[in-house]
């Protein structure tokens, strides 16, 4: 992709409002949380502590909208203490202009690198830096500078206690991720009627295994709706391919296909109303003609063999779940299962996360990183964008490097969509609110009353696009330095071109010292090919020792694959708009490529939903099948990173020896030449692509 189509197409998706369902009360909540800050510091310390205090407020009410598992409060505490302690060092060296220059490059660098411990603890850290530019100009002495700090952390505090006191569907966010996984399943079985090798996306599964996870005081209070149906929806995945696919034995017309669509349709109708329910914390409600349908003896004479087997099995899971997420008046464990501590996925609390989150980050200092890399560019164009607001004569040089520190991202498309949004959010912004105090003239607590109105728009629209926050945020910074005289001496045309300035350095940096993904998405496809192939052979493997479907090494590799997968699908969305010329990789290898993995995965999926139960009689040759198909995908992967051809001859020779005599299994035979039939389909989109142009 050229340049130029890379700038339009980044442009554009910057520029996009988003439909999301808006959250009024919490925004109104935040808002809330920001009035009393103000207002109070207002009537106690004046307006330079209260834009200070109204900016921690402001920090720590945005920190608790990322999206994240943990507690809210610990969020909004943790992003007060650490606005606080930016800003009280930031004024300690703000006399020493190198001495500070230097703090802002190693601030900007660590926050560069939070990136590594996931986005929410990578946006608070970026704004940190944003906002201490600011800060860091209101305290006159050193006692002033730690009484600033004290408000900051308030204004945390402050925002931590209304969501205590004022809770807004609390456990929301982990009852969202299951609803959402169980809805997926439902969206899977519809699709499965029309389509019955249709594939299966695994995010909102992976979402809901994330939310899942709890620390030691969460486990105590978490409803017992959340405990055990995710379990049963992982369950129900392989069970609803291996009624609907036609390998397994259900001819694709007749009446037994009209019985497994029947039953198909049945089962979306439960999985939605379970979802439903945990959604909204309501009991479930399955339509009686699907429990009818699921119910009916009718099944058991239609469908035969390993059809009528998961039809079964199926009507169990589905009985289970409508159980599991009804809402209990205690929150202690459903029967038959663990109680948190036992088996409960937990969560290390924020002490225990710090020597993790350095191992990430120790892992990410290597020269080929993209989240160091970003930090070299975050923290070069940071100062950088200090300096010249510094040496430009416009006053109150903070808006180029704070427009570059909110901007940037890891990845090249978010830095320049965010850019253009920033930059035209901002245009609408500030044009605004310097119409508004140059022609209203507002007094000081009537501009706090407009910055607060500006910030219940801007946690209201937050997630609807990124433009429109930047409207409110950039009006919401001139109501707030207007409470104190500040900046009323510096004109629209300076503030926009300042943020130009700070953007336009943001999109350079990129350009000067990118980190593309394209190259690396052969790299990337290697990792979901060693994945997938292990996973298949772990399941081959049971074949010929049966120990149950429950086992964790299967549970591991499916695990493994899905974010090898993940990894991957998120490559290829970043590369997208890359303006770098593809690497051996085309567009439609691509496509075809992800397509023949996917579809190994869903051969292999088919294979883990009759793995045999403990003490049946095994399968010898699976072990072989097993064997080869562990060589060949650890061979294939290492060719696909050294852009070679990939060969299957173990694999082959497996399936051709087993055409005379083929494994006494009614799937086993006829899996392994899918097996086989993908990866071949996967090398020719390899090839194809390395001879195109």
């Amino acid at each position: 992709m050229s340049w130029l189509r890379a700038l339009k197409e980044t442009a554009r998706s910057g520029l996009t409002i988003e439909r999301r369902r808006l959250e009024p009360v919490v925004a109104a909540r935040g808002a809330l949380g920001l009035a009393l800050v103000v207002g109070l510091s207002l009537a106690l310390f004046g307006p330079a502590v209260a834009v200070s205090s109204a900016f921690g407020a402001f920090q720590a009410a945005i920190a608790t909208f990322q999206r994240s598992w943990r507690p809210r409060p610990t969020l909004a505490l943790a992003s007060g203490a650490s606005l606080a302690v930016s800003t009280f060092l930031g004024y300690l060296t703000g006399a020493h202009e190198a001495l500070f220059l230097a703090l802002l490059l190693f601030w900007a660098f660590l926050s560069g690198l939070a990136w590594a411990a996931g986005p929410t603890a990578g946006i608070i850290a970026s704004s940190n830096v944003a906002i201490m530019l600011v800060t860091v100009t209101l305290p006159t002495s050193v006692a002033t500078a730690a009484g600033h700090a004290v408000v900051i952390f308030a204004g945390g505090v402050v925002q931590a206690a209304l969501v205590v006191l004022l809770p807004v569907r609390r456990w929301g966010a982990q009852r969202d991720a299951l609803a959402d996984a169980l809805a997926a399943e439902a969206d899977y079985a519809r699709r499965l009627r029309h389509d019955p090798v249709a594939p299966f996306d695994p995010v909102p599964l992976m979402t809901a295994r994330s939310a899942a996870a709890v620390t030691p005081r969460q486990a105590r209070t978490r409803p017992a709706e959340l405990h055990g149906a995710r379990g049963l929806a992982e369950r129900i995945r392989p069970v609803l391919a291996s009624l609907a696919d036609p390998a397994v034995g259900v001819p694709e017309e007749g009446p037994e296909r009209a019985r497994v669509r029947e039953l198909l349709a049945a089962a979306a109708e439960v999985l939605d109303a379970a979802a439903h329910a945990i959604r909204h914390g309501e009991p479930v409600a399955p339509p009686p003609p699907a429990l009818a349908v699921l119910r009916t003896p009718d099944t058991g004479a239609i469908l035969r063999g390993p059809s009528r087997r998961a039809a079964l099995r199926l009507t169990a899971l589905l009985g289970d779940v409508v159980e599991t997420a009804d809402p209990r008046t205690e929150a202690s464990a459903p029967p038959g299962e663990a109680p948190p501590g036992h088996g409960t996925r937990t969560r290390p609390t924020l002490l225990q996360l710090v020597p993790v989150v350095a191992a990430e980050v120790r892992a990410e200092l290597r020269p080929d990183s993209p989240v160091l890399r970003h930090a070299v560019r975050v923290s070069a164009v940071t100062a950088a964008g200090y300096l010249l607001g510094t040496w430009l004569p416009f006053g109150h040089g903070y808006w180029a490097p704070m427009a570059s520190a909110m901007v940037m991202r890891p990845d090249f498309s978010q830095t320049y969509a965010r850019s253009v949004a920033r930059f035209g959010g901002t245009l609408v912004g500030v044009v605004l609110a310097t119409a508004v105090v140059r022609s209203a003239h507002p007094g000081t607590y009537l501009s706090a009353a407009l910055a607060v109105v500006c910030a219940f728009g801007m946690y209201l629209l937050m997630r609807t696009g990124y433009a429109a926050a930047q409207t409110f945020v950039s009006a919401y910074v001139v109501f707030l330095l207007g409470m104190d005289g500040a900046g009323l001496t510096q004109t629209v045309r300076e503030r926009v071109l300042l943020t130009l300035l700070g953007g336009v350095l943001a999109m350079l940096s990129y350009a000067v010292y990118p980190a593309w993904e394209t190259p690396r998405l052969r790299g990337r496809l290697a990792d979901w090919l060693a994945s997938v192939g292990a996973f298949a052979a772990v399941v081959t493997a049971r074949y010929a020792d049966p120990a149950g479907p429950a086992g964790p090494d299967v549970r591991e590799a499916l695990l493994r694959t899905r974010a090898a997968r993940v990894a991957w699908q998120e490559a290829v969305a970043r590369a997208t708009h890359e303006p770098v010329r593809h690497r051996g990789l085309s567009h439609a290898a691509v496509e075809q490529a992800e397509h023949a993995l996917a579809e190994f995965g869903r051969v292999a999926m088919l294979l883990e939903a009759h793995l045999p139960e403990r003490g049946t009689p095994p399968v010898p040759a699976a072990a072989a099948l097993a064997e080869s198909l562990r060589r060949s995908t650890e061979r294939g992967a290492k060719e696909v990173r050294e852009r070679g051809e990939p060969h299957w001859d173990d694999l082959r020779e497996t399936v051709a020896a087993w055409s005379a005599r083929p494994p006494d299994h009614f799937l086993l035979h006829k899996g392994a030449a899918l097996l086989l039939e993908c990866l071949e389909e996967l090398t020719t989109a390899l090839m194809e692509s390395k001879r195109s142009p």
